[in-house]
């Protein structure tokens, strides 16, 4: 799982960051970076976490593979409700631009709740605090105009995933 959260800390750090710099003026870059390098961190986190978490079934009693099956399913379930509500707030208040900050921070709270999930199902309070954390900083960043949401989200979201690696190390020793 280390190496997972060091991919979303990538994706954090460096996407958002990203995002931050180039919004607010402070760095020319193509269009296309901030979430280039969003994605790739994301995509490489999603598979190692994915791997972990096959090779938790593989060993798990049917009940608690059955459990992380459900667990597993909340992540398409909780995207395609947030894009629904995402979709459908733009829509109906005619402001396509609150996408631009209602999926990064709503990303980052369904993450955190279904990090939540995770560590309750498998008795892992690292993963059960980091989805806390996630959660309730995602959407105090709400509160912050964009393009300092990404910062947010860059500072307190990828330094929590970097905390989280280090945390890891350890649990995994004990």
């Amino acid at each position: 799982m280390i190496a997972a959260y060091l991919g979303f800390a990538f994706a954090y750090v460096f996407g958002h960051g990203a995002a931050l710099l180039s919004r607010s003026g402070a760095l020319v870059m193509p269009s296309w970076l901030p979430i280039g390098l969003l994605g790739g961190g994301l995509v490489v986190g999603t598979i190692l976490a994915t791997r972990v978490s096959l090779h938790v079934q593989r060993t798990a009693s049917p009940d608690r593979r059955r459990a992380e099956k459900l667990v597993g399913t909340a992540w398409v379930t909780g995207f395609v409700a947030l894009g629904l509500a995402i979709t459908g707030l733009s829509t109906v208040f005619d402001e396509p631009e609150l996408q631009t900050v209602l999926w990064p921070a709503g990303s980052t709270i369904v993450v955190g709740l279904i990090y939540i999930a995770e560590g309750a199902v498998r008795r892992n309070a690292l993963h059960y605090n980091l989805g806390t954390f996630l959660a309730l900083v995602a959407a105090a960043s709400l509160f912050v105009p964009a393009p300092g949401l990404f910062g947010v989200l860059a500072v307190l979201g990828g330094g929590a995933y970097l905390v989280a690696a280090m945390l890891e190390r350890r649990r995994l020793a004990t």
